[in-house]
């Protein structure tokens, strides 16, 4: 498929711009027009994943950037319509001693998409050149070893037919102090404040450091960065889901509603009673 043959950003009715009434004084988008955008996105993200199946493509999504930028948001969202066998999730957790002592891209290689699948990636082999090198997990030489390797594996990676699509969440640091302090204040979503979070907001500029630097290099036209300003989530949803949208042509070849056969009644069966079954405690 040539890509000039269905343009990006043709395929559908995109949605318009909001107008000013539709935001908070201090710029915020509403619920009430964020709701009714994601509905729409989402049945676009749906025809996508047909596509995608049908044309066995391999798509990777990367989403990157500082803690509490909005990255696992998204993911939710771009995830809760499609199917999982289609639009598959990965987050990797601390390497083990063996994957330690491999090649360092060796352990992602596994996790990348097969004909007909789309990989969203919580976190990647950036893990190298940002909270490794942030956090001084790794050593200067296998920091300036990631950065000449990787825009290589890349390319090859696109080479080999591959779409691959690079998202960095970026966050303030007064955004991201008010959202880590009202983690801290809701028992339920304390576990998302580590002290990881932590120490990773203490080092902010040094994080700054860490960005600038893995664009300079792995900024590359086969796989460029797109950064999504985040302050606003809801906004960073709708906008980096319209634009992944846009960067993969598709077209909507969603099946036409099918006929629901009635139960094959040419076989007999008398089921126990339902007495003999244990059944949980009706609570509700």
């Amino acid at each position: 498929m040539n890509s000039e043959d269905f343009p990006a950003g043709e395929l559908t009715n995109w949605p318009q711009p909001a107008g000013p009434e539709n935001y908070t004084g201090d710029g915020r988008l509403k619920k009430r027009l964020y709701e009714k955008r994601l509905r729409e996105l989402q049945e676009e993200l749906v025809k996508l994943q047909h596509w995608i199946q049908v044309q066995n493509l391999r798509v990777l999504v990367i989403f990157e950037g500082r803690g509490s930028a909005g990255k696992g948001g998204v993911i939710k969202r771009i995830s809760e319509r499609t199917s999982p066998r289609i639009v598959r999730t990965e987050a990797l957790l601390k390497p083990t001693e063996r994957e330690q002592s491999q090649w360092y891209f060796q352990r992602y290689v596994p996790l990348l998409p097969a004909g007909g699948e789309m990989v969203l990636f919580d976190r990647s082999w950036y893990n190298r050149s940002n909270v490794e090198w942030v956090m001084d997990f790794c050593t200067p030489e296998q920091h300036q070893e990631f950065l000449r390797t990787c825009p290589e594996f890349e390319r090859m990676l696109v080479r080999s037919g591959m779409i691959i699509v690079k998202y960095w969440f970026s966050v303030s640091y007064d955004e991201q102090s008010r959202r880590f302090a009202a983690r801290n204040e809701v028992p339920l979503k304390r576990w998302k404040l580590s002290n990881m979070d932590l120490e990773e907001h203490r080092r902010y500029l040094r994080y700054s450091m860490a960005k600038d630097t893995t664009f300079q290099y792995t900024d590359i036209k086969q796989a460029p960065w797109y950064v999504v300003p985040s302050d606003d989530k809801r906004r960073a949803r709708l906008n980096c889901i319209s634009h992944l949208l846009s960067v993969i042509p598709y077209k909507d070849i969603v099946p036409d509603p099918v006929e629901i056969p009635d139960v094959d009644e040419s076989k007999p069966y008398i089921r126990p009673p339902m007495a003999e079954q244990t059944f949980i405690p009706q609570v509700f």
